[in-house]
C-alpha cells in the first residue's frame, strides 16, 4: 500500500467511523443474526491474491455491524459500560501507526514516561496516596492474577526463584467474597493456588463481605495447618455494585499478615468523584488496586490501571533482565516489563492521555454524575410502577430490577424474568443483562454509555415495561 493509498483509505475509514458513531442510535442495539450466519457468508479459504480494502470497508456494513451488540449505543444497558471516547479511538490509531513496543525504557522512552505521568494523574484524580504507583495492564483479570502471584511470593519468601510451590509444606489460601468476579477464580487457578484453596467469604444483606466471617475462616485455616495468603475485596461487585468494607477487611489482613487486593474494576472510576469516595474508605491500606479505565471512565478497551503500594514486590516477582534488553539508563528509569507478565507492551497510555486531556477532570466527572443521576431517576420510576421492584440498593449507575406480577414466584418468576429480558434484547430497542442474585434471577440495567441521556433511559424503561407486559399477555 502506497502512502497515497493509505491516505485515501484512512480518510474513508475515519469518515465511516464518524458516521457510525453519529448514527449508532438509529440501529438495533443487539445483533439480528443467528449462530453461524456470519461465518456462512465468509469464504472458506483465504484469498490467493490481495484485493483493495474498499471491499473490506463495504463488508463492515454488510457483515460486521449486523452481527454486533453495539456497546456505544445510547440504549446499551448491558454488562458494564465499555466506553470508547473518540479521543481514545484516535490515540489507538496513533499507537498502532507508530507500532512501537515497550520492551524497556530504551525501546520507547515516550511510551514509558507518558505511562508514568498518566498513572500518576489518575492517582491524583482518584485521591489515592502518594505511595501508590501504577502501571497499565490489559484487563482486570490479568491484574488480579499479578496481585495473587505477588501475594504468593511474599508469603513464600519468593519461592518461585527456587523450588516454587512444590516445595511448600503448607497449602496457601485465598479469600474472596461470594459476590466476587469470576476472574478471581481463574487467577487463583492460574497462579497455582488451586480453586480448592479459594475460600468464599459469606456476605451480609447488603451483599458485602462480612469481616468477622473472614477473620473466623482465617483462624480456622490456621488451625488446620494451612497458610492464609491474600484477600480479594470487591469495590462495586459485578452483579449489584456492592462494596466490601475495606477498612474492616484491612484490619483483618494486617492482623494476620495477608495481602489485600481491591477489585474496583468498573466502580473504581467513581473515585474521581469526591462525594463517592466514602464507598472506598480504607482503600489506601490495600496492597494493590485495579481500576478499568476502559469501562466507565471512557478509555477504549483495553486499559486497566493496576496500583501497588510497594512496587518492590511487583518488580522482584516480575523482573527479567536479559543482556539484550540492558541499557546504561536502567538505574535511572522504570522498565515496565518488570511490572507485569508480558515482556512487550503496547502504547496504551496514549489513549488515557488523550482522553484526560480532551475531557479534563471536570468533563469526566460531569459524565459520571450524569449517569448516577439517570440511575437514580430510573430507580424512582421502577419503585412507583405496579408490580415492579428495585431489588438491591442503587449505589452507582447499575439498577437491579424485577417484574413481579401477581401469581408468579419461584422458578416461574425466574422464567418470566429471563424471558422478558430476552424479549427486550431481541427487539433491538435496548440491551440488558439478567443475573442470579440470592438464588433468583433479576435484570441489571447498567447505565453509562457515552451517548446515553435521560431520554434514552426513559426509552429503555418503556421497552422493558412493554416486554414484560407482552410476556404475561
Amino acid at each position: 500500500m502506497t502512502p497515497e493509498e493509505f491516505r485515501r483509505l484512512g480518510h474513508a475509514f475515519v469518515d465511516w467511523a464518524a458516521d457510525y458513531r453519529a448514527k449508532v442510535g438509529e440501529r438495533p442495539v443487539g445483533p439480528l443474526t443467528e449462530p453461524g450466519a456470519i461465518r456462512a457468508q465468509l469464504p472458506a479459504t483465504p484469498p490467493e491474491k490481495g484485493e483493495p480494502l474498499d471491499g473490506a470497508l463495504a463488508d463492515l456494513d454488510r457483515l460486521v455491524l449486523p452481527g454486533l451488540v453495539h456497546w456505544q449505543h445510547p440504549r446499551y444497558f448491558g454488562w458494564f459500560p465499555s466506553n470508547g471516547l473518540e479521543a481514545g479511538v484516535l490515540a489507538d490509531f496513533v499507537s498502532t501507526t507508530l507500532g512501537v513496543i515497550g520492551l524497556s525504557w530504551q525501546s520507547a522512552p515516550a511510551l514509558t514516561e507518558i505511562e508514568e505521568v498518566v498513572c500518576d494523574w489518575m492517582r491524583q484524580m482518584c485521591g489515592l496516596p502518594g505511595d501508590f504507583e501504577g502501571v497499565i495492564q490489559d484487563t482486570a483479570s490479568t491484574a488480579t492474577m499479578v496481585a495473587l502471584i505477588c501475594a504468593r511470593e511474599r508469603s513464600t519468601a519468593y519461592a518461585a526463584a527456587g523450588a516454587g510451590l512444590q516445595a511448600q509444606d503448607r497449602p496457601l489460601v485465598i479469600y474472596a467474597s461470594e459476590q466476587s468476579h469470576s476472574s478471581v477464580d481463574k487467577a487463583a487457578a492460574m497462579a497455582g493456588f488451586g480453586r480448592e484453596h479459594l475460600r468464599r467469604v459469606p456476605h451480609g444483606p447488603d451483599h458485602a463481605m462480612l469481616p468477622d466471617a473472614l477473620d473466623r475462616m482465617i483462624r480456622e485455616d490456621l488451625e488446620r495447618g494451612l497458610r492464609p495468603c491474600a484477600v480479594v475485596a470487591s469495590s462495586g461487585t459485578t452483579s449489584v455494585t456492592a462494596f466490601d468494607p475495606l477498612d474492616a477487611i484491612a484490619e483483618v489482613c494486617e492482623r494476620h499478615g495477608l495481602w489485600l487486593h481491591v477489585d474496583g474494576a468498573m466502580a473504581g472510576s467513581a473515585l474521581i468523584l469526591p462525594e463517592m469516595r466514602h464507598w472506598f474508605a480504607g482503600v489506601e491500606r490495600a496492597d494493590s488496586l485495579v481500576i478499568n479505565a476502559h469501562k466507565w471512565l471512557g478509555a477504549p478497551f483495553d486499559c486497566t490501571l493496576y496500583y501497588v503500594r510497594d512496587p518492590e514486590h511487583l518488580q522482584r516477582v516480575m523482573s527479567t533482565n536479559p543482556s539484550y534488553l540492558r541499557s546504561t539508563h536502567d538505574d535511572e528509569v522504570k522498565n515496565y516489563r518488570d511490572w507485569g507478565i508480558p515482556l512487550g507492551r503496547r502504547f496504551r497510555a496514549l489513549k488515557l492521555w488523550f482522553v484526560i486531556r480532551e475531557q479534563g477532570v471536570e468533563g469526566l466527572q460531569a459524565r459520571l454524575r450524569r449517569d448516577l443521576d439517570n440511575a437514580r431517576w430510573l430507580a424512582e420510576q421502577v419503585e412507583v410502577a405496579p408490580d415492579w421492584k428495585v431489588v438491591t440498593p442503587v449505589r452507582l449507575q447499575t439498577v437491579c430490577i424485577r417484574h413481579e406480577p401477581e401469581g408468579l414466584d419461584g422458578e416461574a418468576l425466574d422464567r418470566h424474568t429471563r424471558s422478558w429480558a430476552d424479549r427486550v434484547n431481541a427487539s433491538g430497542a435496548a440491551w440488558v443483562t439478567p443475573a442470579i442474585v440470592d438464588g433468583r434471577w433479576l435484570v441489571r440495567v447498567s447505565i453509562g454509555a457515552v451517548a446515553t441521556e435521560r431520554e434514552d433511559v426513559a426509552a429503555g424503561w418503556a421497552a422493558m415495561r412493554r416486554a414484560a407486559e407482552e410476556e404475561i399477555a
